[in-house]
């Protein structure tokens, strides 16, 4: 049986933690927590007891002043890019297994650094350098053994060819990664891979099928696995940092320019536009503001430098002074476009990105949906971010909390998901005109006094009529309930359909011992 190539493998222990927090703090424990369960920790943690695979609960027993930070896989993999573009650097070909961890063929870096520990030790020391220290690297047969050498390492290990099945013998079966499998081979009385591998592939294959036959090779060191290398994504950030922090909003937008050109240069050299931008904004204090902005179609150079004079804007509109608001007359305009402080440094960072066949203009032309994006986009150029709205159906139990007008291009998920349960919400036919905030009623009975509700939902009497008009017919009432926990911010109300005897049909709403319309139907 031919031997599998040589890998080196690199891992950076606690990835999660460092992706979080940078270098993970000395004395601090921390500990990253997903569905409960603790997936990876720090140093100091481990030192108190907490380890991977435990209970939050348990792990804040063992560690009190333990600090938990949610999983973010997206974040880890955003964090690991830089690791790989300087593994790039030093050595082509590089492979992520998973944040943290990165594989390569020996034969390359062995042959350039001259042999295989030297290799190691010089990503090692590459890596050290650019504030990723404790990293462990291991050169063996296989990928398999590579990385269970690569936590042993301190800080490289070599594993001598034809070495794999030796090696990987005293280690338990749960470094095959398959808590099933595992779990069986337990029950089976089979604790280390040397037990495992000794067994027939045979009568392996019969229990376990084909699942059972690869973990079994991986024990006997027989890792045929294809390292296929992965070229990182290219940088496409930009940024500009100013000497001299910049105050007026105009003369940051206008300094920016050649920098959101370098951003969109460099997706055209990929043949790539961006829909979604994160803008960082840092302050002569150190403070950032960053926001996310979405697009409709694709961002180009004069779309970002609007977004980051709009961020600018955002920023500055709480600080205008108390008097420029009680008498407008007295506003400065210049204060108005003043940043809350000396803008030093500009980041523009495309979040997302796609294909830029998907955004070219038809064979004959833009269509309407195109000229009309083009034009409500140039308005609101000129009118400002805020200028140009467009309405959004979002969740909520009265009527009025279901409309969000949202700035125009904006793709911002509302904060109240419309596909979310409302109790007490209304169900469908919705009133066609709503009415915000809701206009007051008259809705009175026979007697010509107006109906009531009680808290228990009895209405007092059948209302009569609506707004000088005969009542034909009516349903309810249905109760709606909201913060019913929260005394000070308690309501309660109670609606009734009502149709009048000119087939106008109104929502009516009972509240503060008042009527009042909702809305009405046409």
């Amino acid at each position: 049986m031919s031997m599998p190539p040589r890998h080196l493998v690199l891992w950076l222990p606690d990835w999660p933690v460092r992706a979080a927090l940078g270098v993970p703090p000395a004395e601090q424990p921390v500990a990253v927590v997903q569905a409960n369960i603790v997936i990876a920790c720090s140093a100091s943690a481990r030192a108190q007891g907490v380890r991977r695979g435990q209970r939050r609960r348990l792990a804040q027993t063992r560690s009190p002043a333990l600090r938990l930070i949610p999983a973010d896989p997206r974040r880890d993999e955003r964090a690991f890019l830089p690791v790989l573009r300087l593994l790039e650097e030093l050595v082509p070909g590089v492979q992520p297994l998973r944040p943290g961890l990165a594989a390569l063929r020996a034969r390359g870096a062995a042959r350039y650094y001259g042999g295989e520990e030297q290799a190691a030790l010089r990503l090692i020391e590459a890596l050290a350098e650019h504030d990723h220290p404790g990293t462990r690297a291991a050169i063996a047969d296989g990928l398999f053994t590579a990385e269970q050498a690569a936590r042993l390492a301190a800080p490289a290990l070599v594993v001598a060819p034809g070495g794999s099945r030796e090696f990987l013998a005293p280690l338990p079966v749960q470094a095959l990664g398959d808590e099933e499998v595992t779990a069986l081979l337990e029950r089976l009385g089979i604790r280390t891979l040397a037990e495992f591998a000794a067994l027939a592939e045979t009568d392996i294959r019969d229990r376990l099928g084909e699942r059972g036959a690869r973990l079994h090779a991986l024990a006997s060191g027989a890792d045929s696995r294809p390292l296929v290398p992965q070229h990182p994504e290219p940088e496409l950030a930009r940024e500009i940092v100013f000497e001299t922090p910049l105050e007026q909003a105009d003369q940051v937008a206008f300094a920016v320019r050649q920098t959101a050109d370098a951003v969109t240069a460099a997706l055209a050299e990929l043949s790539q536009v961006c829909t979604e931008v994160r803008i960082d904004l840092t302050d002569d204090d150190g403070g950032i503001s960053s926001r996310v902005w979405l697009h409709p179609t694709s961002f180009e150079a004069s779309d970002l430098v609007d977004r980051v004079r709009w961020q600018l804007e955002s920023l500055s509109t709480p600080a205008k002074s108390e008097s420029a608001k009680s008498d407008p007359a007295q506003s400065d305009p210049a204060q108005s476009d003043r940043a809350p402080a000396g803008i030093a440094e500009v980041r523009i960072v495309p979040t997302r990105v796609d294909d830029s066949a998907h955004h070219q203009p038809g064979l004959f032309g833009q269509g309407p949906q195109q000229r009309l994006h083009h034009a409500v986009s140039r308005v609101q150029a000129m009118l400002g971010h805020l200028g140009v709205v467009t309405p959004v159906i979002v969740g909520g139990r009265r009527l009025s909390d279901r409309q969000l007008l949202q700035p125009w291009g904006d793709k911002v998920p509302p904060e109240r998901d419309a596909a979310l349960p409302w109790p007490g919400s209304l169900p469908p036919p919705y009133p066609s005109e709503v009415f915000n905030p809701p206009l007051p009623a008259r809705v009175t009975a026979a007697d010509g006094t107006p109906p009531r509700v009680d808290e228990r939902g009895t209405l007092s009497s059948a209302p009569a009529w609506i707004e000088e008009t005969a009542v034909s017919s009516w349903a309810g009432p249905w109760p709606l309930r909201e913060r019913a926990w929260d005394k000070d911010q308690a309501r309660l109300a109670q609606r009734l359909q009502i149709v009048d005897e000119s087939q106008r049909a109104w929502l009516v709403l009972w509240e503060d011992d008042s009527w009042w319309v909702e809305g009405r139907y046409r």
